[in-house]
């Protein structure tokens, strides 16, 4: 019986990371770093990133050795009993050499630096009328139970409104710690098949919202010129307080090299609606510019946002069967209610496993 193979390039993936960290921690002691709170900050992280691997390195290591010696030990004796010993060893071993080898290969994965950036996530009525701006409104309410289960806040950004209870689109950032991270996922169409309320007969209908979630910019990554920008104000539309629907308080900005609009009408001040209309900008700009610079991500971008057909799907909520179905994955839960009341941990911890899965796999090629 042998010991288990370790892939040769995880190996000296470990070992680099276990000789990195000394270099790391040098260059932590030294005054220039020490002068530079960034640099600070970035090696900082760097540190706790290596620390876990080098930990999952040794651990690994040492399940290895007490495999082999379990190994040598059922070669050499004779005694029953021993040997039952070294056998169950043997196979305890195994199995915490499969763990670790897998955690290793995760933590090697080179994190998203945005993962904690704010959110700027955007929710269109799809195809399906009245009931797609039903549907997206259920939608918002989801996401918005979610970041009230992770203590995170919302700040509203544009709200265009359909018939009572229906949304046609809204804008809004979430802010917290891992939102971008996390909500990164929810882009894409979401289809729902139901019997609207206005359905005399019964029948089922599938509707569409379309759901794209951006990383929010920050001025320093990218920088937008004034002559670039065609800036429009208008009187609000739809509900809202005092002034909001008397003056000409809305905000529409145009970037005229690349023709993306944002329309921001939902607070009373033209200066406010101004400000936040340029942080949605900002964000559209941010993600085309990544989109651009790295394939996967552009290949990425396409399969998720899609245009609100309802055939271009990545997830499906099913009420008359209780279901939610996530295509990406093929994961399907029982717990439809659960999910548009905002328990989307399960769905979303599935596609992170999933993406690094394929992470993992296109790095071994």
């Amino acid at each position: 019986m042998k010991s288990p193979n370790i892939d040769p390039r995880l190996q000296q993936r470990l070992e680099e990371a276990e000789l990195r960290l000394p270099e790391v921690d040098s260059q932590l002691a030294s005054p220039e770093v020490l002068s530079s709170p960034q640099r600070l900050k970035d090696l900082g992280r760097e540190r706790a990133r290596l620390d876990e691997i080098v930990t999952a390195s040794r651990e690994l290591r040492s399940a290895i050795e007490g495999h082999s010696e379990a190994v040598e030990l059922l070669q050499e004796t004779d005694d029953p009993e021993m040997k039952g010993l070294a056998e169950e060893e043997i196979s305890v071993l195994g199995k915490r050499i499969e763990q670790l080898a897998l955690q290793a290969r995760e933590l090697l994965i080179p994190p998203d630096p945005l993962e904690d950036r704010a959110a700027v996530v955007e929710i269109r009525a799809g195809a399906g009328g009245d009931e797609a701006g039903l549907f997206a409104a259920d939608i918002l309410r989801m996401y918005r139970r979610f970041a009230e289960r992770n203590r995170w806040s919302i700040d509203l950004m544009n709200l265009s409104e359909g018939v009572p209870g229906s949304i046609k689109e809204v804008i809004f950032t979430v802010r917290g710690s891992g939102a971008y991270g996390r909500l990164r996922y929810e882009s894409g169409v979401h289809r729902v098949q139901r019997v609207p309320s206005t359905e005399s007969q019964g029948r089922i209908h599938t509707s569409a919202a379309t759901v794209a979630v951006l990383p929010e910019a920050e001025e320093v990554d990218l920088e937008i010129d004034a002559n670039d920008l065609r800036i429009d104000v208008f009187r609000s539309s739809g509900p809202g307080g005092q002034s909001v629907n008397t003056t000409d308080s809305a905000v529409r900005i145009t970037h005229l090299p690349t023709n993306l609009v944002v329309t921001c009408q939902d607070e009373k001040s033209q200066l406010k609606n101004k400000v936040k209309a340029m942080k949605v900008l900002r964000s559209r700009l941010l993600d085309r510019m990544i989109a651009e610079r790295e394939a996967e991500r552009a290949r990425d971008r396409k399969t998720q946002v899609g245009t609100g057909d309802r055939s271009a799907k990545i997830r499906t909520y099913n009420f008359p069967q209780g279901r939610v179905t996530d295509h990406r994955i093929g994961l399907t839960l029982h717990q439809l209610g659960d999910v548009l009341d905002g328990d989307l941990d399960e769905l979303i911890g599935s596609l992170r496993l999933a993406e690094e899965q394929e992470r993992l796999g296109a790095d071994d090629e």
